[in-house]
């Protein structure tokens, strides 16, 4: 047997649905010690809605990967699919299982979580984000003690937390909440000002980022990375890291770049505009560039493997989001040596501090970002000295070891003195 598979268990049926369990990294056996105290470690179980490229998953395997595994097992449950970004999980304690929840309103998901979290028996249970928020319910009539939900940032129907119906939602699902987890000040006000969430039953918990793996660029790394000519000497380089939908605004951000190249100083190089993700504007991104004529300026090439190194053939960072949590693309900038030009909503006012290693404006203003990223451009001292400001708060405030250590005390603060 696959011994991927053989730690992993077995696939099981529940009803007219798979519960998958799915192969994941693979990671050095451990010593018949260790197995011992692992399988005797708590069982957490994430539920998330996707487990595919994005911030918020990016940094449940992070999460997961650097908790201790004789502290604590995982159990990632996704409500739809997982992709190939489980790949990414190299821990030697986790098993991962899909619903395949129908498109629209599928009541049967909830007696499939019910029936797999009976199964599990998990000590905890960590949902994230609004649409898996329902899900603390099952796991309260599944007898899961200790639940956790985690606020990331906004439904994309919902940019500021505003509408009615998610707002009624998280009102309704509070009693059964025994405690948040936010990433940023603005998502904890709003649990506290609009849905009246104690402030004793909230913690904030920033993001992390690996600044290991991402890193300041040494010289000449550009040419190896970018395609043949694309970005020539003297030109330089704008990058966004993104999923390209509608709440990161990818239309506006390419409005600001072609009013940028329109106002360049003439005989001068002119910038490029290099944007990793993919999405559904992904095409009608494509399309605004071509029609301004500026198809060679631009490199969009869908999702990539090399973020890293992607980051560090940039000279500064940008992000035209409409609404944000705890931004994992503008914390991987920053432990670049990136400047950062971002808009001023959710958590970016946490991570950009104006004029030190970046600057903020207004969403939706594509000729203030115009302006701004004109101004920074062709400020190269000014543009180096936000880098390095930038690289330091990360590593300072921001290095993904402090993320976990907080995790790791919260997990062992809701199992209480069994898992101590």
């Amino acid at each position: 047997m696959n011994p991927l598979y053989s730690r992993l268990g077995a696939c099981a049926t529940l009803g007219t649905s798979t519960i998958d369990a799915l192969p994941l990294g693979v990671m050095p056996m451990p010593s018949p010690v260790t197995k011992d105290r692992i399988a005797q470690a708590p069982l957490i179980a994430h539920v998330i809605h996707r487990l595919a490229v994005g911030g918020l998953e990016n940094g449940l395997v992070n999460l997961v990967n650097q908790l201790p595994p004789e502290r604590f097992r995982h159990a990632i449950i996704c409500l739809t699919e997982a992709g190939d970004f489980s790949r990414r999980l190299r821990a030697p304690n986790v098993s991962l299982h899909a619903l395949h929840k129908r498109e629209g309103l599928d009541l049967s998901v909830h007696w499939r979580l019910w029936r797999l979290l009976r199964r599990l028996r998990p000590a905890l249970v960590h949902t994230r984000n609004l649409a898996t928020l329902e899900m603390q319910v099952i796991a309260t009539l599944a007898g899961v003690r200790a639940r956790v939900h985690g606020e990331h940032g906004w439904d994309v129907r919902d940019p500021d937390g505003s509408g009615r119906a998610p707002r009624r939602l998280r009102r309704l699902a509070r009693p059964f909440v025994q405690h948040y987890i936010v990433l940023s000040r603005h998502q904890e006000r709003y649990l506290s000002e609009a849905i009246g969430v104690p402030e004793r039953h909230v913690s904030r918990i920033c993001n992390g980022v690996d600044v290991a793996r991402f890193h300041p660029a040494p010289s000449g790394l550009r040419e190896a990375v970018l395609p043949p000519g694309f970005a020539p000497p003297g030109a330089p380089v704008i990058g966004c890291v993104m999923r390209v939908q509608p709440v990161k605004a990818p239309l506006i951000l390419a409005d600001a770049f072609i009013d940028t190249v329109r106002h360049w100083p003439q005989g001068e190089e002119p910038p490029r505009l290099l944007v990793v993700g993919e999405g559904p504007l992904l095409p009608a991104l494509r399309a605004r560039v071509e029609m301004a004529g500026l198809e060679r300026l631009v490199w969009l090439p869908g999702a990539r493997e090399d973020v890293p190194e992607l980051l560090r053939a940039c000279d500064c960072f940008v992000l035209a989001s409409l609404a944000e949590g705890i931004c994992n693309t503008i914390l991987e900038a920053m432990a670049s040596g990136l400047a950062v030009i971002a808009t001023r909503v959710g958590g970016n006012v946490e991570l950009v501090e104006e004029g030190v290693n970046g600057c903020l404006v207004e969403p939706g203003n594509a000729s203030a970002l115009s302006l701004a990223l004109r101004e920074a451009l062709t400020d190269g001292a000014r543009l180096r000295d936000w880098g390095r400001a930038a690289r330091a708060r990360a590593e300072r405030d921001f290095a993904l070891d402090g993320m976990v250590a907080r995790y790791q005390a919260l997990y062992a603060d809701r199992l209480g003195p069994s898992a101590a």
